[in-house]
């Protein structure tokens, strides 16, 4: 969202984080702006039992973590690395500073939290039809939208079953089998258990 070379020029570094390591803890105070530079991050809740409700996957050039930043509040969801990664991290009165001197980086972050805020909502709509094929359509048919989280290149699906459970608020066996009926009814292809959209969507 943040020019690179500006995160610098105010201070940001770098840190690496291998594939299941956590950057930060539901309920921490926050310290930083996160940015994604490369790889994937996960932003989730867990249970008691670890199970995991999935709020979005992040991507290279997104960044995740920031309600805090705006609210004072500690971390309403944890980060955990979903593959090796790079990002950049700014500190807080660093972050703020920046958002004062540019309000056209402010105004983005009021967009990117309405987005974020819409795509929940969206959510729930979807649940609420209380069918498990309606929600995937409705989830891999936005993904197709945005241009997210499918490969721009072949249109394969780029989360996992479990992924889109945990997502979606599913068991990952509903899940499966609502994607096999999806294939068996010409909405999607599956090759090499790798799930492919059509290019016309859903």
């Amino acid at each position: 969202m943040i020019d690179i070379n500006l995160l610098l020029k105010k201070g940001a570094t770098y840190r690496h984080a291998e594939a299941g390591e956590t950057i930060f803890n539901e309920g921490a105070p926050a310290a930083f702006y996160y940015q994604l530079v490369a790889g994937r991050v996960r932003w989730s809740n867990f249970d008691d039992n670890g199970k995991e409700i999935l709020h979005k996957i992040v991507e290279p050039g997104e960044s995740f973590g920031e309600f805090p930043l705006f609210d004072g509040e500690p971390y309403a969801a944890s980060a955990v690395a979903d593959s090796p990664c790079t990002i950049l991290r700014l500190c807080t009165a660093s972050f703020h500073e920046l958002l004062t001197e540019r309000p056209d980086i402010h105004l983005a972050f009021t967009k990117a939290l309405v987005a974020h805020l819409r795509f929940k909502f969206f959510v729930l709509h979807a649940l609420s039809k209380n069918h498990p094929q309606a929600v995937l359509s409705a989830l891999i048919d936005y993904f197709n939208r945005q241009g997210k989280l499918i490969c721009k290149d072949c249109n394969r699906l780029m989360v996992t079953r479990q992924q889109l459970a945990n997502m979606a608020g599913l068991r990952v066996e509903t899940v499966i089998r609502a994607i096999k009926q999806m294939q068996q009814e010409d909405k999607l292809c599956i090759v090499k258990g790798k799930v492919f959209i059509p290019a016309d969507g859903i």
